[in-house]
């Protein structure tokens, strides 16, 4: 690992050192006490055999020994109880860093990666770090401990028998790290396959209405068993190494023993090893193999915490493509002048969208765009509250680079209204509310009221108060679009753009809708994306745009009298 990525993992610690210095500090004490109980038993069963001391001094003894033995279990209860919890602040702080993350990454990011994937590190891969912020750490000193001091101590009891049983380790350490590595390898395939379950799954079910429409329940089925049988078979893998692992490590440990035996009787029968000594070896022959199964689980869990750390920090790597603007003093009120100096823009690596377009927008004016689908008319809009960077040119508002503006006043006047309305699990009145959080009731009924909402909200099942269901599921298109449009009111913003807000509603619905958008758009500036006529007809100037920018503009009359494309696109009625 390198230096940055270990400085950076440390780091983690430091807001808890104290609890972290306390949990080290008992699991210290505790492996220290693991090694000296099996000399505390030495020495009661040399005393007892050869007779030289009071039983009075035994009791004693053991009574120490007990008492020691609880004071491990209060240090082991502490480390691992406290140690856990350590894990899990630490795991709570890194998911709340990448999901805060998340919300600052511009659009194109999320143009190119799956939001299942982003789950799955903000979930799987917190839980592994936590796991490991707890274990590796404090494993790594207690089986230590444990390997290094029970060694020493043999060592210096009985050191041919002690070789003897090192002699062991090599073979035991091999065997431990290849199967481990096989397992890890697999674990790490698994996790990966997991992750592209969660993304089909996320994609599937969000997508379930189209899905029903157009019976692609077992297309769907295919495509999720697919990425389910190569998980199983990832995990089988796992398991099969798994299992060879503590199988044979089973093995050693049930071979040690028998070796402790065999070697112990030839010492004593040559008389250079002492009964106590043989139930020394045997007391710490678990500290062999314990520590080396338990070193082998924390090299798994430093694996996955390295796979989980690369993908932690591949996420809080990625820069947002749009950088905020300082915060400064103040601006004056925006009154929404808009001006397109030569902007070109195209997505990622692709085709240009448009090249060189120029276009001002005075405030308080209501301006429609209309034009084949592809042309850039969302596009364009998108780069006023900069949700996209052009590449080429810089969009102005009120004589200044939006780029100069701060991303929270500048998108703060902003308001837009979709056609694929999101509204978020949680009551009407939070919806209405979600760019105000801080509305009282009585903004939020007035901002209905203005939206044409507030009579199909009093006849819900608790009127404001009333459960949408997840993405407003529970209300008519309609009634969501109501409900964007009631946000927009309560944000009451300076520029509103109108993203084909009415075209997926039926004629009653647009209606209405249509009769709120005139409310909210009056003096404000106002860009509509549209496919209605009715709603291109009110516009004070009608922008057209094909692949090469702006080709035609000015008033419905006027388009129709050009013969045009504009009035190509009115007679056939196909753009619309």
């Amino acid at each position: 690992m390198r230096k940055k990525s270990f400085i950076q993992l440390c780091s983690f610690y430091k807001p808890y050192r104290l609890l972290f210095a306390c949990d080290l500090l008992c699991s210290v004490a505790a492996a220290g006490i693991a090694l000296a109980v099996p000399l505390g038993v030495r020495y009661i069963a040399g005393t007892l055999l050869e007779g030289s001391a009071p039983f009075s001094q035994v009791l004693q003894t053991g009574l120490g020994l007990l008492a020691l033995t609880l004071l491990q279990a209060l240090c082991t209860y502490f480390y691992d109880y406290q140690g856990h919890y350590l894990g899990a602040k630490i795991e709570r702080d890194m998911r709340a860093q990448m999901f805060r993350h998340c919300q600052r990454l511009s659009f194109s990011y999320y143009d190119g990666h799956t939001v299942g994937d982003l789950m799955s590190r903000i979930t799987n891969d917190s839980l592994s770090m936590g796991e490991f912020f707890h274990h590796v750490p404090e494993d790594l000193l207690v089986n230590s401990i444990k390997l290094l001091g029970s060694t020493a101590i043999l060592l210096a009891v009985h050191w041919q028998t002690a070789l003897a049983l090192l002699a062991f380790l090599p073979f035991m350490t091999a065997y431990t790290l290849y199967f481990n590595k096989k397992m890890g390898a697999a674990m790490g395939r698994s996790r990966e396959s997991m992750a592209r379950i969660n993304a089909q799954t996320e994609d599937s079910l969000s997508g379930i209405r189209v899905v029903q429409s157009f019976t692609g329940e077992e297309l769907e089925e295919r495509k999720f068993s697919r990425q389910n049988q190569q998980f199983l078979e990832d995990r089988r893998a796992g398991y099969q190494s798994e299992a060879l692992l503590y199988g044979g490590m089973d093995t050693f440990a049930a071979l040690l023993p028998i070796a402790v035996v065999v070697l112990g009787g030839l010492a004593i029968w040559k008389g250079s090893m002492s009964l106590p000594d043989l139930l020394l070896f045997l007391l710490y022959v678990g500290y062999f193999t314990g520590p080396i199964q338990s070193l082998v689980n924390t090299s798994r869990l430093l694996q996955e915490g390295r796979t989980s750390f690369c993908r932690y920090r591949e996420l809080m790597e990625a820069q947002p493509e749009i950088q905020d603007a300082p915060q400064e003093e103040p601006r004056e009120k925006i009154s929404g002048k808009l001006e397109f100096r030569h902007v070109g823009f195209r997505y990622g690596q692709g085709e240009s969208v448009f090249q060189n377009l120029d276009l001002t927008v005075e405030a308080g004016e209501y301006v429609a765009l209309v034009g084949a689908s592809g042309v850039g008319k969302t596009t364009l809009c998108a780069l006023i509250p900069r949700f996209y960077q052009p590449q080429q040119g810089s969009v102005l508002l009120d004589g200044l680079p939006v780029e100069q503006y701060p991303l929270r006043a500048l998108r703060q006047a902003v308001g837009v209204v979709q056609q694929d309305v999101y509204l978020f699990t949680g009551t009407v009145a939070e919806n209405i509310a979600y760019g105000r959080p801080g509305a009282s009731q009585e903004e939020i009924v007035a901002a209905a009221k203005q939206a044409g909402a507030h009579e199909f909200i009093e006849k819900l099942p608790g009127g404001y108060g009333a459960d949408i269901g997840p993405h407003g599921v529970r209300l008519s298109g309609g009634q969501q679009q109501r409900l964007s449009i009631a946000r927009v009111f309560l944000k009451d913003p300076p520029i509103l753009i109108f993203d084909e807000a009415t075209s997926a509603l039926d004629t009653a619905s647009e209606k209405v809708v249509q009769q709120s958008l005139e409310r909210l758009a009056q003096r404000r500036t106002t860009l509509v994306i549209a496919h209605r006529l009715s709603t291109v007809q009110r516009a004070g100037r009608i922008l057209v745009l094909d692949e090469n920018g702006i080709c035609e503009q000015g008033t419905h009359q006027q388009l129709m009298a050009q013969g045009g494309v504009y009035a190509r696109l009115y007679q056939t009625s196909s753009a619309f």
